[in-house]
């Protein structure tokens, strides 16, 4: 069985696929991780933690 990873799905993002990688890896709709990072980013600190994934997390190859 190949261990669980965490990628971008650009296939089914809206801006940079950051919510739908982190929803696939999580199994819950991408929806919910998006209303968290909106709710988030009202401190700032949801904008910062979207950047660095961002930056971060490679994007999903598709086969």
């Amino acid at each position: 069985m190949e261990p669980k990873r965490l990628y971008r799905n650009v296939n089914e993002g809206v801006i940079s696929g950051v919510a739908a990688g982190l929803a696939d890896y999580f199994v819950i709709d991408p929806v919910i991780i998006r209303i968290l990072l909106v709710f988030l980013a009202i401190p700032g600190i949801g904008f910062l933690i979207y950047l660095i994934l961002w930056i971060m997390m490679p994007i999903k190859k598709i086969t």
